[in-house]
């Protein structure tokens, strides 16, 4: 196949045939999804330890789009970059002064470059944001009877705050987790008229993957948050909303994650208080 030059059409290709490849593939697919900045420094022996592949599949996914090989395919993620905004162009030089710098020598240097990557994510999910996406979550859940919330590992802390301030409105919520207790059963006892709110990322703990069948298959809507449409959990959701997380030292940042859960939580909160508000033939 001929390689398609443009980053997007590219992923939107891999996005189409992603059930087909192999298990090893996904992984570089998701990856190279989800990291699309780092992408453009790292060598083939990089992308490939980050994936837990060995190179030559790294190499073997470029070839099955249609590229020569990594450089090639290397090669549109760097040309994105150069066509993205001035922020963009200078998040390119910052990463380059980083990778000169090496480790940093304080704990505020450090700290320095988690608030980047931080900025960074959120000019990330800005750019990305689908608004009628986001949309289409604030009805599905201003619907719903109850909201059962489910996240993960480190998904755990934005599920525990959406169940926590979806407390203070009109809507009963359940935190499903594996802190005392089965998740797969928690989620149970779900019905059709309820929601369940999953947020998950590589490498989507399976915990999360059985509450998401159990709620399709007790014929509950589902409202997943996740970091790539790529994700395999993606199919048991009724909406999707994406969180591109940076990276600092190794480490994935939660600040986008974070926004957009308050943020989905506030637009919530006002769709209910004006529909409180509204006179009934208006209602």
């Amino acid at each position: 196949m001929k390689p398609n030059a443009d980053l997007r059409k590219f992923l939107e290709t891999v996005t189409e045939q992603f059930q087909d490849l192999s298990k090893q593939l996904q992984r570089i697919a998701v990856y190279l999804e989800c990291h699309q900045s780092d992408v453009v420094f790292q060598r083939v022996q990089d992308v490939a330890e980050a994936c837990s592949v060995h190179p030559s599949a790294v190499v073997r996914f470029a070839q099955r789009f249609g590229f020569s090989g990594y450089s090639e395919l290397q090669s549109v993620f760097r040309d994105s970059l150069r066509v993205d905004d001035t922020s963009s162009a200078n998040y390119a030089e910052r990463i380059r002064r980083e990778a000169a710098k090496g480790r940093p020598d304080s704990g505020a240097a450090l700290a320095h470059s988690f608030i980047q990557a931080s900025k960074d994510g959120l000019d990330s999910l800005s750019a990305d944001f689908d608004a009628p996406a986001f949309e289409q979550a604030v009805d599905m859940l201003a619907a719903t009877r109850d909201v059962y919330v489910v996240g993960m590992g480190r998904s755990l802390s934005v599920a525990s705050y959406l169940v926590y301030a979806l407390q203070n409105l009109s809507k009963r919520s359940h935190l499903v987790s594996g802190l005392g207790g089965d998740p797969a059963r928690m989620a149970g006892t779900m019905d059709a008229g309820d929601t369940l709110l999953a947020i998950s990322a590589a490498p989507y703990a399976p915990e999360t993957r059985q509450c998401l069948e159990q709620a399709r298959s007790r014929g509950a809507k589902v409202v997943l948050i996740t970091d790539t449409p790529m994700a395999p959990i993606c199919a048991y959701a009724d909406v999707k909303l994406y969180t591109r997380e940076q990276t600092a030292f190794a480490f994935r940042t939660l600040t986008s994650t974070i926004c957009l859960a308050q943020a989905l939580f506030i637009a919530l909160a006002y769709r209910l208080e004006r529909h409180a508000k509204l006179p009934p033939g208006d209602a």
